[in-house]
């Protein structure tokens, strides 16, 4: 498939799935108008949040704005291949580290085309120093958090980092057992502060600041602050950066890259024609729309057989594997006979290896009424999809005793 090409600047700017009121008389897009026939709930339209923009960066542009916005500073064009190794390689917008660039010319340009984007507030470590969790205020006083994991080498399996992003600061989707979701949408990030966040853990890890690890970040996923498909084009944009050969990006693999969503169809279906060979992740938490409803709001828009529709359509596209999210509440979702449904419903799209299930026992957040299952209810329920010969795994939960692990990122000073 051949990849679209990138939006303009202003369109990242204004993407086109953030969960808002329609003003009024304001026609609906068409790529979320909702299919004919009645719907007994109501309809949600999508349009950009409204707050200050970030400013311009240097990971906001092409690699032809790059070259444009460094003769406009009376610079030769080779000038800004030298300041992308700089960032994407070295991993550091300092203006004194940068030795091959003109001395007298370095604040200047650092002014203009490197604008400070994240303000470390504090980092939390767990997991003996390797999980770092990071608090950040953005340009207009916004708050995100973004966390740094080192799995050392086990057996089975080398050792690899992750960086956990946010790219929305708050979350639309309103889930009722996510900390981030309850503090509502404060705005979109802009692809420069995507980006941000994974140059500083490269960082770090060049420091020596995480124990056992060196090299690079090698995996990314779109699990922290904000639904990534709210923010599409930013997104997009943030991942084609991630994927450009250095010193144009990082240099990464898509196939290390993972997009989690609660269900928004049009975007899993316009990532679907993007020609990036990433994983998609579908937050489900619940086989049937009547529960869903209650833990995803989203799903009053999209029902269960809708979101997995479109994960199945991802994975035929792509024919890369879904992974299936379901946080384990106890006494909510946790019921072997929901096993039973959700085996049910995957495999009824036919059993070619296009899904896993990937249980997460319910991290706590503040004020929740809800808690993690039974260690006995949980093994019933991995028994019950295995019997249905659904490949499943429960996630090894890090940084939950500083707030870090999934579902409990909320952007405040605790």
């Amino acid at each position: 498939m051949t990849p679209r090409p990138i939006p303009p600047l202003d369109d990242t700017r204004s993407p086109d799935l953030a969960a808002t009121t329609p003003a009024a008389g304001a026609e609906p897009d068409e790529s979320t108008a909702p299919a004919a026939g009645p719907r007994p709930h109501p309809q949600l339209v999508f349009a950009a949040p409204r707050r200050g923009k970030p400013p311009v960066h240097w990971a906001d542009l092409s690699v032809e704005e790059r070259k444009a916005a460094v003769v406009a500073l009376g610079l030769p064009a080779f000038r800004a291949q030298q300041l992308s190794r700089h960032w994407f390689v070295h991993s550091t917008a300092d203006p004194a580290d940068w030795t091959d660039i003109p001395a007298h010319r370095r604040q200047e340009i650092a002014d203009a085309l490197f604008p400070p984007l994240l303000e470390e507030v504090r980092s939390l470590t767990a997991d003996a120093g390797t999980t770092v969790k990071t608090l950040w205020k953005l340009h207009d006083g916004s708050m995100v958090e973004s966390v740094l994991m080192h799995y050392p080498a086990s057996e089975g399996s080398a050792a690899r980092t992750t960086v956990c992003v946010s790219s929305q600061a708050g979350c639309g989707m309103a889930c009722p057992f996510c900390a981030t979701g309850q503090g509502g949408l404060q705005r979109n990030l802009s692809a420069a502060e995507i980006v941000a966040q994974i140059v500083d853990a490269n960082a770090r890890l060049a420091a020596g600041q995480i124990p056992g690890a060196t090299g690079r970040v090698g995996n990314i996923v779109f699990m922290g602050m904000g639904e990534p498909l709210a923010n599409y084009a930013t997104v997009i944009r943030a991942i084609r950066t991630l994927l450009a050969d250095q010193p144009d990006g990082l240099g990464m693999s898509a196939r290390g890259i993972t997009v989690s969503t609660v269900g928004l169809v049009p975007g899993i279906d316009k990532l679907a024609d993007e020609g990036l060979p990433v994983t998609l992740a579908l937050s489900l938490h619940a086989p049937d729309d009547e529960l869903r409803n209650d833990l995803v709001p989203i799903n009053n828009r999209w029902r269960v057989a809708e979101a997995v529709d479109a994960a199945w359509r991802y994975a035929r596209a792509t024919k890369r594997r879904v992974s299936i999210e379901y946080a384990l509440i106890r006494d909510v979702n946790d019921q072997a006979e929901r096993a039973d449904r959700l085996a049910r419903e995957l495999k009824k799209r036919g059993d070619w290896g296009w899904f896993h299930v990937n249980l997460i026992p319910l991290n706590p957040t503040p004020g929740s009424k809800w808690t993690a299952s039974r260690r006995r209810d949980e093994q019933e329920f991995v028994r019950r999809l295995e019997a249905h010969g659904v490949p499943v795994t429960i996630r090894d939960t890090r940084g939950r005793e500083i707030d870090g692990a999934c579902g409990q990122l909320a952007a405040t000073v605790r």
